[in-house]
């Protein structure tokens, strides 16, 4: 485990930070406004951080496939592995025995294996319809406009300008950095694969919609460990039917116990620790970090250009993820004005 995510993490032992109750009005002696802030602050480079990781199992997942293992196996053990890896350190610690064993608990861990095990597959189903790039790219754009909408239907209000500006940076930096790439497949294949990677995306936002509010004895440690370990168990049946054989070689080895441990283990509990701190504009954008990171990375070790309306694009995703850090900072200046102006004299 990476000291720089346990750290970020609140501990089952300790009260939960991410379900404080409300706040009285912030005054120049209290800390409450700045340790809200500084929380919302953590959440959102907690998702980006997440969003970089997630950024690189498409290399790894390319390679496997070329070695040729199924998308299926691929899906089934990078749940199943990074599962057994964060619930054997949560069973030798003994924090897997003090966890409680509440009706909320067992119910928020069984929807999220199901979501885990959805998302995966329909993203996989995807990548043998249409391009990687563009299942990835349609996957990743679809989600802030359904957290957005989410967020918005939940607290039965319009959204505010903020998340507004984010989401609209957001998708239209994606639709320019997708490049709209041809694609040889059928019509039918184009419309199902589209339809799988939206699928996905759906299913990842819900994930992120449910996962904001906490519940209580679940720390972001066991919701991603126990959750992928279901969601793995969920997805063998399919797996053992594709085939589950990965070569017993260095490099594909190599390649499936990173794509477990980085872009799976590290990457969700970086997720988990931030999705319930962050704001609506985080939540929602925080992790576009993700088809950014792909697309730098197939730059410069796959050899693939980018045109200079992706570019456009690249600067448009960067400032989608920039717009709600600038807001956070500026309302917090506007707040402390405000209290200065009611401080007595």
């Amino acid at each position: 485990m990476s000291d720089h995510f346990s750290s970020a993490l609140p501990s089952s032992d300790s009260a939960d930070p991410r379900s404080p109750a409300p706040p009285p009005p912030e005054s120049p002696s209290s800390g409450d406004g700045r340790e809200r802030s500084g929380g919302t602050r953590r959440g959102f480079a907690l998702l980006v951080a997440a969003g970089l990781l997630w950024g690189t199992s498409g290399l790894a997942g390319h390679g496997l496939q070329a070695a040729g293992v199924t998308v299926s196996a691929v899906a089934c053990y990078r749940l199943l592995v990074a599962g057994a890896v964060i619930g054997g350190f949560l069973a030798l610690s003994g924090r897997l025995a003090r966890l409680p064993r509440t009706r909320p608990l067992m119910v928020r861990l069984l929807v999220n294996g199901l979501l885990h095990a959805v998302f995966q597959y329909c993203y996989f189903a995807s990548l043998t319809l249409i391009p990687v790039g563009l299942a990835t790219l349609v996957k990743i754009g679809s989600v802030p406009v359904f957290v957005a909408a989410g967020i918005c239907l939940a607290a039965r209000r319009a959204p505010a300008a903020r998340l507004v500006v984010s989401v609209l940076l957001a998708v239209s930096g994606l639709a320019l950095l997708i490049g709209f790439p041809a694609t040889g497949a059928s019509a039918a294949d184009l419309a199902l694969g589209m339809a799988c990677a939206l699928g996905a995306g759906l299913t990842f936002s819900v994930m992120t919609l449910v996962n904001r509010t906490p519940v209580a004895g679940l720390d972001p440690l066991a919701n991603a460990g126990l959750g992928l370990l279901v969601g793995g168990l969920l997805l063998a049946p399919a797996g053992l039917a594709a085939g589950m054989a990965v070569p017993l070689e260095p490099a594909p080895l190599g390649l499936l116990l990173y794509l477990a441990l980085v872009p799976t283990v590290l990457a969700y509990l970086a997720y988990f620790g931030g999705v319930s701190r962050a704001s609506d504009a985080g939540a929602a954008v925080g992790t576009i970090a993700e088809p950014l990171t792909a697309a730098l990375l197939s730059m410069a070790l796959l050899g693939e250009d980018m045109t200079p309306i992706g570019a456009v694009g690249a600067v448009l995703l960067a400032a989608a993820m920039g717009t709600d850090y600038a807001a956070g900072v500026l309302h917090r200046r506007r707040r402390r004005r405000a209290a200065r102006r009611r401080a007595p004299r």
